[in-house]
């Protein structure tokens, strides 16, 4: 036991110690700072709301005559439209009418010249009672004017069909009273066989960026820890640095002390990322744009996390035992990439199956991935956090990993045992098979 424990102490400290992990606990640390703070820098950039773009209309008694509407009329409801509007995004500006649709026309396009205005609008009858507009610019791609143009369009229309409606105040209010539905994930089997039931759509949402979180860090420490441990354990067997090592220390101590080490470092370099999160969230300035989204980290549900770090460890402790025997089977660090490129595979799929299902939780494929051991920690998550999983589903997947883990965890032993002493070329099954049979666990 103190061996094992020597073993994990010293893991810990070479990488806590290493340079390459502080720099990239620090530079990842940094990127999430930046990227929650993002939208406050930015603001602190712009001097103020953005300028309002100046728009002609024709306005005068002799205007032109659309749809049953004046150009007038129109240009003058738009601009009120525009002004009652918290940040103005466009701006009407009346021009004098001329007399005529064709000094109009030059008005118009004078002003765009002389920097009065940025574009102007014309109006034609296209039979729907309703004048068709057209926004007139120089530039060919001005979608945020017209976007504008269009809803501001909208508002008017809806206005002149109601003042022509007759209706009384109350009923225009009700009219555009907002309809509010609730979501709730409830349980169809009833009682408490369920995990995901109760949950309400903020509570949905704010789960679901956590599934997609822990999935997106299992996949991570996965493909760095599992290949740090292979090719730490290849270099030492290569440089023969394990011909001394197992004089002192049991080679199955080495294996196991390696994986817990490298376990300790990940959560070590998590809990750094979540404190760091959470830091970035409670500032003043993060906090009102939390509350603007509704979204509060009181609403992640703690079955979720429990459920998250038991499969986060078990899934690890699967893969990294199998990264171990792979890695003690490689004499040389050239060759660690294509041996280890199965186990890259698996977890490939395991991963792109619960990010490309997160939205189908309850499809067949979840569930079957779900009680595939190698593709659990991911797959159960995933139903846990957004689905609404029985637990027996979820006891019998655990229970099915765990034994996994066991078979897996003998095997590599047996393999790493083995391994760690057969230098030259990769041993083949049939040797390796006699050579495991002279060993016992």
């Amino acid at each position: 036991m103190n061996e094992l424990l020597t073993v994990i102490g010293f893991t810990v400290r070479s990488k806590i110690k290493g340079k390459a992990f502080i720099v990239t606990t620090l530079i990842i640390a940094i990127i999430l700072s930046v990227g929650i703070n993002l939208p406050y820098i930015i603001s602190q950039f712009n001097s103020g709301p953005g300028k309002a773009t100046p728009v002609g209309y024709i306005n005068g008694a002799a205007a032109s005559q659309a749809g049953g509407y004046s150009e007038s009329e129109l240009g003058g409801a738009l601009k009120k439209y525009f002004e009652t509007k918290e940040e103005q995004d466009v701006e009407m500006v009346p021009i004098d009418d001329s007399g005529s649709a064709a000094g109009n026309e030059t008005l118009l396009k004078q002003a765009v010249r002389d920097g009065k205005i940025k574009g102007y609008l014309t109006f034609s009858d296209n039979g729907s009672g309703f004048p068709a507009v057209t926004y007139n610019s120089e530039k060919v791609m001005e979608s945020s004017v017209s976007g504008a143009l269009k809803t501001a369009l909208q508002d008017v229309k809806l206005e002149s069909v109601l003042a022509q409606s007759g209706l009384t105040e109350a009923q225009r209010a009700l009219l555009f009273s907002p309809v509010s539905v609730d979501s709730v994930q409830i349980s169809a089997e009833g009682g408490a066989g369920s995990v995901g039931s109760g949950r309400s759509e903020t509570e949905q949402g704010v789960n679901m960026g956590v599934v997609y979180i822990v999935i997106v860090l299992l996949f991570m420490t996965l493909m760095g820890t599992g290949n740090v441990i292979a090719s730490e354990i290849t270099m030492e067997k290569s440089s023969r640095v394990m011909e001394v090592l197992i004089t002192s220390v049991a080679p199955l101590k080495q294996m196991f002390g390696k994986i817990i080490g490298m376990l300790i470092i990940g959560i070590s370099q998590i809990a750094v990322y979540v404190i760091v999160l959470v830091l970035n969230m409670m500032l003043p300035t993060n906090k009102d744009a939390w509350a603007s989204f509704d979204i509060s980290l009181s609403d992640i549900s703690p079955a979720l996390l429990l459920y998250s770090l038991l499969l986060y460890v078990l899934g690890y402790f699967l893969y990294a035992t199998l990264y171990a025997a792979v890695g003690s089977l490689v004499s040389r660090t050239e060759d660690l990439g294509q041996a280890v490129m199965p186990i890259t595979f698996v977890a490939l799929a395991a991963f792109y199956i619960s990010i490309f299902s997160i939205s189908r939780p309850d499809s067949m494929l979840v569930l079957v991935s779900s009680f595939i051991p190698f593709f659990t920690p991911f797959a159960m998550v995933l139903r846990i956090g957004v689905g609404d999983p029985p637990l027996w589903h979820v006891w019998v997947a655990i229970a099915e990993l765990l034994a996994a883990i066991y078979l897996f965890g003998w095997l590599s032993a047996k393999i790493y045992r083995t391994g760690v002493l057969m230098y030259g070329k990769r041993p083949s099954i049939k040797e390796l098979r006699k050579a495991m049979k002279a060993y016992k666990i």
